[in-house]
């Protein structure tokens, strides 16, 4: 008799990279394999939306898949997004935010899996969004990382924390903002919302 196969947890494989504190930490962060949808506009906007529904129908469609054939299974992970931005964020008007929603994938999946997905979501009439789903290694390297508790536009006073923190350690930023959503904001009060931040680093 064929023993089942465990289910594939990345927070415990990576555990390291997702405990964080409320004080900013120095971390290595080691390459990461995500599924990808990339556009502008407001954060929880009808892009932005539509983005999260591609990405989490494409992830769910081959985690199926794959468990289907034997192949696996693993927990889908919470979405991620990165925010690049080629001034001051402040001003900038958010219908003009760049970004580039994830949900982080085991190494395994593929771009063909990612295309085949795309494709049976086409059949059934769900495809158009799931078309512009990717598949996207990462590979940030050292990083500042905090733990922000609260709404979403209080953010900034958790970064301004990290820059001092970098700034004092002798770092400078050098890459996109990144955010890591722990908490669901449709079931979650605003001031308990949890989210890690994270931006590359560099020696000043």
């Amino acid at each position: 008799m064929k023993t089942p196969q465990q289910k594939i947890d990345l927070y415990k494989q990576h555990k390291a990279e997702y405990v964080t504190p409320r004080q900013p930490v120095l971390l290595n962060i080691g390459p990461a394999v995500y599924l990808a949808v990339e556009d502008h506009g407001r954060p929880g906007g009808d892009a932005f939306q539509a983005a999260i529904s591609a990405l989490y129908t494409v992830a769910f469609t081959i985690k199926m898949t794959r468990k289907a054939a034997g192949l696996g299974d693993y927990g889908v992970c919470k979405l991620e997004a990165q925010y690049f931005f080629d001034r001051d964020p402040v001003e900038v008007p958010k219908h003009e935010w760049r970004w580039r929603l994830l949900i982080r994938t085991p190494d395994f999946v593929t771009s063909a899996d990612v295309a085949r997905a795309g494709a049976a979501l086409a059949k059934r009439g769900q495809g158009g969004g799931a078309r512009r789903v990717t598949r996207l290694r990462l590979r940030e390297g050292r990083c500042v990382q905090m733990l922000h508790v609260g709404p979403y536009d209080h953010e900034g006073e958790t970064m301004e924390v990290m820059k001092e923190f970098v700034r004092r350690e002798g770092w400078r930023l050098k890459g996109p903002h990144h955010e890591i959503y722990l908490s669901d904001p449709r079931r979650v009060a605003p001031e308990k919302l949890r989210t890690i931040l994270r931006v590359p680093v560099q020696r000043a």
